[in-house]
């Protein structure tokens, strides 16, 4: 089992550090790169500082690097001008490029496992229905912060300010980003429960 963990380990460093490459190199402006990739490199410190301390179970180890490698092609296409994405609003006559509303269905997606983890583990409720609804509040919260953090920087720089917002003309992208990341956050607690319950379990993590 040991052997198999850090086999994973291995692999989870290996895709991370491989995407991290590719994204790094030649992408639309370094600025708006390093704007949506901290995150990640965040993310990633984090994973690496606590995984003897605190391991978390597989399912989020996994989903944790889908998130990086979505923050990561978003970093070097740019989350307005990803290819796929174009293909898609042209092919569906869609009025924009889509690739944020994926990015923050995702915030809410990840991050809502991640916190069930850390809650059940820690027993900060003891009910489920106040825990899930108290993470998903958390979701909701962390995706209203990452807007304001948006706006701070389209603030402070210009050079990076339309890139990194991605707004696109759309005057209710704010408001539906916080919307795309409350339903992640509910659509993964419905999906995946039952899943992490199990995987929780056989780790040693509950009873």
């Amino acid at each position: 089992m040991e052997a198999q963990s850090k086999t994973m380990q291995y692999a989870w460093i290996l895709v991370f550090l491989l995407v991290l490459a590719w994204s790094a190199i030649k992408p639309h402006d370094y600025p708006t790169w390093l704007l949506e990739v901290f995150p990640a490199l965040l993310a990633a410190a984090i994973m690496l500082y606590t995984r003897d301390t605190f391991p978390l179970t597989g399912l989020v180890y996994f989903l944790v690097l889908v998130h990086c490698v979505i923050l990561m092609v978003g970093g070097h296409y740019t989350y307005a001008e990803v290819p796929l994405f174009d293909w898609i609003q042209e092919e569906f006559g869609q009025s924009r490029n889509n690739y944020d509303k994926l990015g923050h269905f995702v915030q809410g997606f990840v991050p809502v496992i991640v916190a069930r983890e850390i809650v059940i583990r820690k027993k900060v409720f003891n009910s489920t229905r106040w825990r899930d609804f108290f993470i998903v509040c958390f979701c909701l919260a962390f995706s209203a912060f990452y807007e304001l953090i948006e706006w701070w920087v389209a603030l402070l720089s210009a050079e990076a300010a339309d890139s990194f917002l991605g707004t696109q003309g759309y005057v209710w992208d704010t408001q539906s980003d916080m919307g795309f990341a409350l339903a992640g956050a509910i659509l993964a607690l419905l999906l995946l429960g039952r899943m992490h319950d199990q995987q929780l379990q056989r780790a040693g993590f509950i009873d």
